[in-house]
């Protein structure tokens, strides 16, 4: 009996160039897939940090302008964008909004603090001292500073986020009775 080794060489392992080009188009659509995936959820997680960072912002600044406005004696003097009170303590107190630097200041004893930066729009108004009972708004418009009970206060906050302005508060708004009067 006659062994023979018999041996094959002509096989080749491994994949054809059509699949290999295959893999490589089903890889790459799957790492854009993933890749916009990543910068949507990043996008988005920024947004929702940066409106949180704004709506905290606010509501610090509208706390404190609720707490200081109702213990002050009475309103001085009132524009559209700024306000200035007789505080408690007989110096005078002041809020006013600089629409150029987008920054609303409080102003007491030659402190100025920023209550608000990135402020597009600012508006103080002022309200009447004797109500009208059975009506939604019982404190009518005035435009004396000495008549005025109520001082309403609006405002909207927005950041540029990765070149865009996005995520624009809703309309901040207060109305704040000065208790003194």
């Amino acid at each position: 009996m006659a062994c023979r080794t018999t041996s094959i060489t002509n096989r080749c392992g491994g994949f054809s160039l059509i699949e290999s080009w295959f893999t490589v188009g089903i890889l790459g659509v799957l790492l854009a897939a993933i890749a916009s995936f990543m910068l949507y959820t990043g996008r988005t997680f920024a947004g929702l940090s940066n409106y949180v960072d704004l709506e905290q912002k606010s509501q610090g600044a509208l706390d404190l302008m609720t707490k200081e406005i109702r213990q002050t004696q009475c309103l001085t003097s009132i524009a559209t964008n700024q306000l200035i009170f007789l505080d408690g303590d007989g110096a005078n107190l002041s809020y006013t909004f600089d629409p150029t630097a987008r920054t609303l200041v409080r102003a007491k004893n030659g402190t100025n603090k920023i209550l608000l930066s990135e402020c597009d729009f600012l508006c103080f108004s002022n309200y009447q001292r004797n109500p009208i009972p059975g009506q939604y708004d019982q404190y009518p418009v005035t435009t004396s500073p000495t008549n005025t009970k109520l001082v309403s206060i609006t405002w909207i906050c927005s950041r540029t986020l990765t070149g865009t302005k996005l995520n624009t508060e809703s309309v901040q708004t207060a109305k704040i009775v000065i208790r003194k009067e």
